[in-house]
């Protein structure tokens, strides 16, 4: 229970983080935080929590990481699912702070997207479905490659956190402009839940996506990563 505990506080504080940043922070009058800041935000909040709770649970925070930590051998499958479980009620919740602080705010307007995944006319920068696909699945794998490498029993002790959040902040710089960034699907479906209507019909993307790429990536670095 600690570390399903741990997994719900740590997404809670992934989405609140960076979701927030990009809701509350990122075009805010004269001094809004901008694409850089909001990248900044998720790879901040993916560093602070794996230092936090990483000796308790792991610090997954994500239901691909999870599943890609399995299918790489280094979890158990009898914790998948409670760990998504937290994890989805974890991001749910924090989305529910933010809603409340967001719509303290005059003229806030949820129907705006609410930091929602998207493609076709909700992607940020009007990208099509399968450029959102490809992306969520390329950009994913290379996420779970770092996690894997970073906290290999050969890599230097004490400093995966650092990787893994660098590399979340550069997932982001990237593909923020193609679908607002998920590579998680508990990071999209907490706010899908509030933004409701499109960004709930199109939250299957960013489930089948970050899982498909998870796969990839445990495979792949069981191919390079092998000392056998």
């Amino acid at each position: 229970m600690k570390q399903f505990g741990a997994e719900f506080l740590g997404t809670f504080w992934l989405v609140l983080g960076g979701c927030g940043s990009a809701v509350l922070a990122a075009t805010f009058p004269n001094v809004g935080i901008g694409l850089l800041g909001v990248s900044l935000a998720f790879g901040l909040t993916v560093l602070t929590m794996a230092y936090a709770i990483g000796h308790i649970s792991g610090c997954h925070l994500n239901p691909a990481v999870s599943i890609g930590l399995w299918a790489g051998g280094r979890f158990p499958a009898n914790k998948l699912l409670p760990y998504i479980v937290a994890q989805v009620l974890g991001a749910i919740a924090a989305g529910g702070i933010l809603y409340l602080i967001a719509s303290g705010a005059a003229g806030f307007d949820v129907a705006k997207g609410f930091a929602s995944n998207g493609y076709g006319e909700h992607s940020p920068g009007g990208y099509s479905l399968q450029a959102a696909l490809l992306i969520e699945i390329v950009m994913t794998m290379f996420f779970v490659l770092v996690i894997l490498g970073a906290t290999d029993q050969r890599a230097p002790a004490g400093f995966a956190p650092l990787p893994i959040g660098l590399a979340l902040t550069l997932i982001h710089l990237v593909s923020i402009p193609v679908t607002n960034t998920s590579v998680n699907p508990a990071r999209s479906t907490g706010v899908a839940l509030y933004a409701g209507g499109w960004a709930i019909e199109q939250l299957w993307l960013f489930w089948l996506a970050p899982i498909i790429g998870a796969l990839i990536g445990a495979l792949a670095y069981r191919l390079i990563g092998s000392e056998k």
